[in-house]
């Protein structure tokens, strides 16, 4: 019996001290920077060519406090559609954190969809049909909403593995 009791405490505990932490404004407390795009050499798929949209960039803590568990959303969109094409999450900073004026390592984040084609890749970014796309991201720390950090073209270009 006294397992579910610890565990209560526990998570009152940890909710109380997450409450206890001043609010953050994500769009004034991460900087992104180093921003690259293109797309990425993503190998065979059924004997075809497939390229997929990449990012790869930084980010700094500008707060003034430790920002722990820190977590970005790339979505991908491509610019002849309001809809979301892919998207793809990863963390930035897990329970460590991200301390204030700390820069992240690079970060890449490579969408799961692309275009696969029998032409050569090169080929296929010069292709007349070739719809080009962009990234938003997003940042996430702790229980705090999504915030847009910023949107990026996806540049015509062709990134190796």
């Amino acid at each position: 019996m006294r397992t579910p009791i610890s565990v209560g405490v526990l998570a009152v505990a940890a909710s109380l001290s997450a409450g206890c932490e001043k609010p953050v404004d994500l769009a004034r407390a991460v900087q992104v920077s180093d921003v690259t795009t293109g797309w990425l050499d993503s190998g065979l798929v059924d004997g075809q060519n497939k390229l997929v949209p990449s990012v790869t960039f930084k980010l700094k803590n500008v707060s003034d406090q430790q920002l722990h568990v820190l977590q970005i959303n790339a979505v991908f969109n491509r610019v002849t559609e309001e809809s979301e094409w892919s998207s793809q999450f990863v963390t930035v900073a897990g329970s460590d954190g991200l301390a204030p004026g700390a820069t992240s390592q690079m970060l890449t984040i490579n969408a799961p969809l692309g275009y696969t084609g029998t032409e050569a890749r090169q080929q296929m970014l010069a292709n007349s049909q070739f719809v080009d796309a962009k990234v938003q991201l997003f940042v996430k720390y702790g229980s705090v909403q999504w915030t847009r950090l910023g949107d990026y073209p996806i540049a015509r270009n062709l990134i190796a593995k």
